[in-house]
């Protein structure tokens, strides 16, 4: 910044007749600021303190947020707020503004695709707070290519079964069916790679058939081809589950994210496109396919053999079956949500069952083994028979 002593050798070489762009440089400055200060006839004004922001106490924590990648301006308003911070969002993404040029660059490229054509499918993991047990949690993250709508929903595992529940939950939330889903080269849908083309895991092809939907993979190792649902993983993150809330059960967390996505992620606007998911959403909704009559069935499904006192084993624990089936087999379905249904080899439904908790080892239903116990014959004697005997 020019001084007044700056100013007034300024004014005395001028007076003696020194060109202006030597003067320039004695300073090292440009001709240009020489001119001005001239044609100004004085030094420069003092430029007036900066008034204090309500957001100069908490800097420290918001860069500190930012160094751990924490861009989003909401999660970062809210964490701020609960520090004490009054003011508004605008204030705060003034400063950070300036700062995204830093940002590591995730290198995620994004493809658009017609309305109604692409569903990207994905998951990611954390460690959450489920019934006051810290555990693994997996999200599956599910994303409409056109519109950005998004679909989050928690899962105990990420197996096959796992897959095509959280598949089949988005397509009803989406309300139809996009013309393809595209899948990383996760074992449920991707059994590997041959001759550049990948070979879909059976029940997966099964999935798509049923819902009609054509299954894509990302190549290997070129999983950021699937950017808008690479870029959704982050955001719930960083967003939905920054700090790591805690949850009652995984159907607390479940709500919780089908309210974050209506409420918050489905209403955001799109910078980079000038819209909102919402308004694109309502577009897209009217391009997806219709849902099949009946759902997919994503249980487990296996057979057991009944052992002599009529039980069956699942999960090391023994259920009770009728007892006329005592050393044959049966069908099991288990559903992710705990229902046991077992049924004879005619298909015949024989028993239901709740799968079993806090340790049991035995789930028993009296009636089951009934006929077991009307085999059991006792001879029973009046006393005068033993006073005989004696």
């Amino acid at each position: 910044m020019m001084t007044r002593e700056d100013y007034l050798m300024i004014t005395e070489r001028y007076r003696q007749g020194v060109y202006v762009k030597d003067i320039a440089a004695e300073l090292g400055v440009t001709p240009k600021t020489v001119s001005r200060a001239l044609k100004r006839g004085s030094e420069p004004p003092k430029r007036p303190k900066r008034r204090p922001r309500k957001l100069d106490p908490f800097t420290d924590q918001i860069d500190g947020m930012l160094r751990d990648g924490i861009w989003n301006a909401a999660v970062i308003l809210r964490e701020i707020r609960k520090a004490g911070y009054t003011g508004g969002i605008t204030q705060l993404r003034d400063y950070i503004h300036p700062k995204r040029a830093l940002r590591p660059d995730a290198g995620v490229v994004r493809y658009e695709t017609p309305p109604g054509q692409q569903m990207q499918h994905d998951w990611c993991e954390r460690w959450l707070l489920i019934g006051d047990v810290r555990q693994k949690v997996y999200i599956a993250v599910n994303v409409l290519g056109y519109s950005r709508h998004l679909h989050a929903m928690g899962m105990p595992s990420l197996d096959a079964n796992h897959t095509y529940e959280v598949i089949v939950a988005a397509l009803e939330a989406f309300g139809g069916v996009p013309g393809s889903v595209l899948v990383d080269n996760q074992a449920s849908a991707v059994l590997d790679w041959q001759d550049g083309r990948p070979r879909f895991n059976p029940r997966f092809r099964q999935l798509a058939a049923h819902y009609g939907f054509t299954p894509r993979a990302c190549r290997p190792r070129r999983a950021k081809t699937k950017g808008k649902v690479e870029r959704m993983v982050r955001y719930i993150s960083d967003n939905a589950l920054a700090g790591e809330p805690a949850f009652d059960s995984f159907d607390d967390l479940n709500a919780y994210l089908a309210t974050w996505c209506q409420t918050v992620a489905n209403q955001r606007t799109l910078r980079e496109l000038g819209e909102s998911v919402s308004a694109r959403f309502a577009h897209e909704r009217e391009l997806l396919g219709p849902l099949p009559r009946s759902r997919y069935d994503t249980a487990y499904h296996s057979t057991r053999a009944v052992s002599l006192d009529a039980y069956i084993s699942v999960r090391g624990v023994r259920y009770s079956v009728p007892g006329h089936l005592a050393q044959q087999r049966v069908s099991v379905r288990q559903t992710l949500d705990g229902e046991i249904e077992i049924r004879d080899l005619a298909g015949h439904p024989v028993a239901h069952h709740r799968l079993a908790t806090d340790g049991e080892r035995f789930v028993t239903v009296a009636e089951h083994h009934a006929c077991l116990w009307d085999q059991v014959r006792v001879q029973t004697r009046d006393l005068g028979y033993y006073t005989e005997v004696l």
